[in-house]
């Protein structure tokens, strides 16, 4: 297979993504395929991608909270929006052949532990076997020059030890939510080292980041969406597992890896598939109540905590950290915004959405205010 046409060369443009940030002349030129684009990390994807001037095609199911990131943002007015399963592989395999695109970045998942104990059977086809899908279609798309598979920081066995985990470190999960994605990771490998090693000009990537806040987050049972909707409907605010620490990071910081990442490996195939971690630093790994009273803080006087530990709660990591020394060193990535930063955006977005300003602009505005702090080489 040859490097698509349209697109820079992975020499055209390791340089610049050795910068560690996100270079608009390559993504203005790219055709990306993203899965996922309904949800939280997806939209948050699709706005940047569509700030840099890619054209975007979506594929996932319609958005599993009401209001939603993509709704109140305008996700599809910026993107060519198909609304799919990714567990229909003769649907998702047509739609990536006929968009031809030059970057496929597979996000659409099962997200929450918590639900993947209440149906397993649908968190393990999604992430399991729609990765398959996604990487059987990825595979014979001749126009492709990356491909980046985002599971998270609990696809890691975890020990419930000091030391952050590291790229090489044991796979496994002992949930079906952190099981299933050490499993999309291994089907990730396989691929890699059974398909991807004959297409030399295609990368298969892997990408794993922490707990992620930011406007537009609805989900249930996560930390910040609880909080804030509590805060602004005037309720005590209840957190159930208060010294659980986390690797705290706003959204657009693991994306901007994501990037990078595609930028560097871009029509540069390997034997398997390349690992990257992407984490916050040292100091935004918090306790679930230093977070809390951080987001009451800077809420305001209307914000109101209870800690309210349950005895009784389904069993959730107690200490998860990343080691993202490999990214820092090879591709110059570090992370922008600390904790307070990350925590001010995501309450900042959450306000205007209740004021009713536009959230497309808000959106961009907080991207453009990301890149800026990144272009300086700021630690804000």
């Amino acid at each position: 297979m040859s490097s698509p046409s349209n697109a820079p060369t992975r020499q055209d443009h390791l340089s610049a993504a050795l910068l560690g940030a996100p270079d608009p002349a390559f993504w203005g030129r790219q055709r990306v395929f993203l899965t996922g684009h309904t949800g939280f990390k997806g939209g948050w994807l699709a706005h940047w991608l569509a700030e840099m001037g890619a054209v975007v095609r979506g594929y996932a199911l319609a958005p599993s909270t009401e209001p939603s990131l993509f709704a109140v943002s305008g996700v599809d007015k910026i993107t060519e929006s198909v609304i799919g399963d990714i567990r229909d592989a003769e649907r998702l395999n047509a739609e990536i052949q006929a968009f031809k695109p030059t970057v496929l970045i597979h996000m659409a998942a099962q997200a929450l532990v918590r639900a993947s104990y209440d149906d397993p059977v649908e968190t393990y086809s999604s992430n399991v076997m729609g990765t398959v899908n996604v990487l059987e279609a990825s595979r014979r798309c001749g126009s492709l020059g990356a491909t980046i598979i985002v599971t998270s920081d609990k696809c890691y066995e975890n020990q419930e030890v000091i030391w952050a985990y590291r790229e090489t470190d044991r796979l496994n999960g002992h949930d079906p939510y952190s099981n299933s994605k050490a499993c999309a990771e291994l089907v990730a490998y396989a691929y890699g080292r059974s398909f991807y090693h004959q297409l030399p000009d295609h990368a298969l990537v892997s990408v794993r980041a922490g707990n992620v806040i930011g406007g537009g987050d609805w989900s249930k049972d996560r930390l910040l969406p609880d909080l804030l909707e509590a805060f602004a409907a005037g309720r005590e605010a209840i957190i159930r597992r208060p010294k659980s620490v986390r690797p705290w990071q706003h959204v657009l910081e693991p994306l901007s890896g994501y990037l990078v990442a595609a930028q560097a490996s871009f029509g540069h195939g390997s034997p398997e598939n390349l690992a990257w971690n992407f984490g916050p630093r040292e100091s935004s790994n918090q306790p679930v109540g230093t977070v809390a009273q951080l987001a009451c803080s800077l809420w305001g006087d209307a914000a109101r905590l209870t800690i309210q530990e349950d005895p009784n709660a389904v069993h959730e990591a107690g200490l998860l950290t990343l080691d993202s020394t490999k990214a820092l060193i090879e591709l110059q990535w570090r992370p922008r915004w600390g904790l307070h930063d990350a925590v001010a955006n995501t309450i900042a977005w959450r306000k205007a959405f209740g004021e009713g300003a536009d959230m497309g602009d808000v959106t961009r505005r907080q991207i453009q205010n990301y890149v800026a702090a990144a272009s300086a080489g700021a630690a804000q």
